[in-house]
């Protein structure tokens, strides 16, 4: 049996494969939905499941992939907010670390984990005690009921931590624990699971136009941005989850919004972790910020800059100036400084900040907010990566009002994700498991830390196709079932879904997935039915893009950077102009 053919016999629930799509589009033009979630980054998906469980009839659409934007560029941690503390948001800091307790303990203890950072000292006397106020603080609020406390060390017992940092850097030391999260991935098995629970879930498909009566949204047209095709949709409230498009999305529904939203640009560097020597994160105070730096796997990631993006939305691009800033930063602490050639990998995103009347967005706040802005349209932004669960209740609650039954209160503290069910017994049946499946320990432990209890699901691919179990060429970290498990399930649809979200291929090689990327679409290729010349279409679109993100990062500002980003032809052939971003 042929591998496009094998694809319609995959079992997974949940899942969002190729079969599953055509018969998505199907249900979006003949079903009628109580809600119609725009937007697939983690809120949408989030909101997705949240109304879901609740018992209504839900369908998620997303122009381009699951976390596409901003729900895959983050800084990749679930935390409080220590920083936020100095600003006196106490409840956001609250319901944060409640949210991360959640995560760590109950809804994906696979895919979210503890972290720690040291905190350097550069002060005496007044600094230690201070920042060991904050600390407490934090942790009484919640930080540390399944992390540890705060430590403090000695300069000497701070060296012995990190000895990359140089010895004058530091007067001591005080270590603390957050969460740490595969931000699209996690995105991604939100979907899924607001999929296993009714949710239609479908991605390259973009609302062009909202449905009207009388003065009410009554649903959405979409466009299915592969082919074309478009349908209407039909729906009781329409919610708005598009982060930092929210004000294209109000001007496109006819509805003055209630608020504004802010692009700020953060850009994170990825370098070899041997080229930190550390047992722990850093968390270095900047003139007008924080620097993190994040053990990443193999790899650390240090950031973040905070600055204005007025610029291209769906491809915000890291300048020089801004990698340069990131690597002054760090090397103000290390004895042996990073280099431009340290560099594996870039990404930059925009964080969708609540407009206020500061022009700085290190300022502008966090929170989010909720809006009923039209009768049958709901609108939500702001906030952060950690509370997208109270966001989501929110935002259905707000639609509610819309709605002629009577909606349930929201369940989704108790609603684990795929993958979470029975993970802790399978990580104890690891070595077991492993030699059931011909593998390494370590490269089983790293699935279950990927896929959870899905690894059997996962494995099952290769039953036929032994090879696949093989690491990929030039990406040894990822098996080629993964690639293969990335489209039959997971609703990759392109090379550049698979390499930079589905797996951080696009950023943790020096190649960027250049080197691999055939090797990947001709995986694809056997599943989706690409033929040669498509295949060669999503190779060659691929380098590009990494093409124009490198020339980018040369560049000296911020226009220049979005011009030469802007050079790569965008994959989903059918995007409208409004989805691309605009000069605002």
């Amino acid at each position: 049996m042929g591998r496009q053919a094998r694809t319609a016999s995959w079992s997974g629930i949940g899942r969002l494969g190729v079969v599953d799509r055509e018969d998505a589009w199907q249900r979006l033009g003949k079903e009628s939905f109580d809600l119609v979630v725009i937007g697939g980054g983690v809120v949408g998906a989030g909101t997705a499941l949240d109304a879901a469980t609740r018992g209504l009839r839900v369908a998620l659409v997303e122009a381009r992939d699951l976390a596409s934007g901003t729900s895959s560029r983050s800084s990749k941690l679930v935390h409080g907010g220590l920083r936020y503390l100095e600003q006196l948001e106490f409840s956001l800091v609250r319901e944060a670390l409640a949210e991360r307790e959640l995560m760590l303990t109950k809804l994906a203890p696979h895919l979210v984990r503890p972290v720690s950072f040291l905190y350097p000292l550069t002060h005496r006397v007044w600094e230690r005690p201070y920042t060991a106020a904050g600390l407490f603080l934090y942790d009484t609020m919640g930080g540390a009921r399944s992390v540890p406390g705060q430590k403090h060390l000695t300069r000497a017992g701070a060296l012995r931590m990190v000895p990359a940092l140089r010895r004058d850097s530091l007067v001591g030391g005080i270590r603390y624990y957050d969460a740490q999260v595969d931000d699209s991935r996690y995105t991604m098995m939100l979907a899924r699971t607001a999929a296993r629970y009714g949710a239609v879930v479908r991605t390259s498909t973009q609302v062009v136009d909202f449905l009207h009566e009388a003065d009410r949204v009554s649903g959405v047209r979409v466009r299915d941005v592969e082919d074309g095709r478009e349908v209407e949709v039909p729906a009781g409230a329409v919610v708005n989850c598009t982060g930092v498009w929210t004000d294209e999305l109000q001007q496109l529904s006819g509805s003055r919004g209630r608020f504004r939203v802010r692009a700020s640009k953060g850009v994170h560097v990825v370098v070899p972790r041997d080229r930190i020597v550390s047992e722990s994160g850093m968390i270095l105070r900047t003139e007008s910020s924080v620097l993190f730096v994040i053990p990443w796997g193999n790899h650390w990631i240090l950031g973040t800059t905070d600055s204005d993006w007025r610029l291209d939305l769906a491809h915000p691009a890291a300048t020089k100036q801004d990698i340069d800033y990131i690597l002054g930063e760090i090397n103000a602490v290390l004895a042996t400084p990073l280099t431009h050639d340290d560099i594996e990998g870039v990404y930059a995103g925009l964080r969708p900040l609540l407009a206020g009347e500061s022009e700085e967005t290190s300022k502008l706040s966090r929170e989010h907010a909720v809006a009923r802005v039209a009768p049958g349209l709901v609108a939500i932004a702001g906030g952060k990566y950690t509370t997208y669960r109270v966001m989501a209740a929110d935002a259905v609650n707000a639609a509610a009002i819309d709605l002629p039954t009577r909606v349930q209160p929201s369940i989704t503290d108790k609603v684990q994700l795929l993958g979470a069910d029975g993970y802790h017994a399978l990580v104890n049946q690891a070595d077991r498991l492993a030699a059931q499946y011909g593998l390494h320990p370590y490269r089983l432990r790293h699935l279950l830390n990927r896929y959870g209890a899905l690894v059997h699901e996962l494995l099952a691919l290769a039953e036929n196709e032994p090879e696949w179990l093989r690491p990929l060429e030039h990406a040894p970290d990822y098996l080629r079932v993964e690639v293969a498990y990335a489209v039959s399930h997971e609703g990759a649809l392109h090379l550049e879904d698979v390499l930079a979200r589905r797996t951080r291929i696009a950023i943790e090689y020096p190649h960027r997935g250049v080197d691999c990327a055939r090797q990947v679409a001709e995986i694809m290729a056997g599943i989706l039915g690409w033929s040669g010349k498509t295949t060669e279409s999503e190779v060659d679109t691929y380098v590009a893009r990494v093409a124009a993100e490198r020339d980018s990062q040369s560049q000296p500002d911020d226009e220049a950077a979005d011009a030469s980003r802007r050079a790569a032809p965008d994959v989903r052939p059918h995007l409208d102009a409004l989805d691309l971003g605009k000069q605002r």
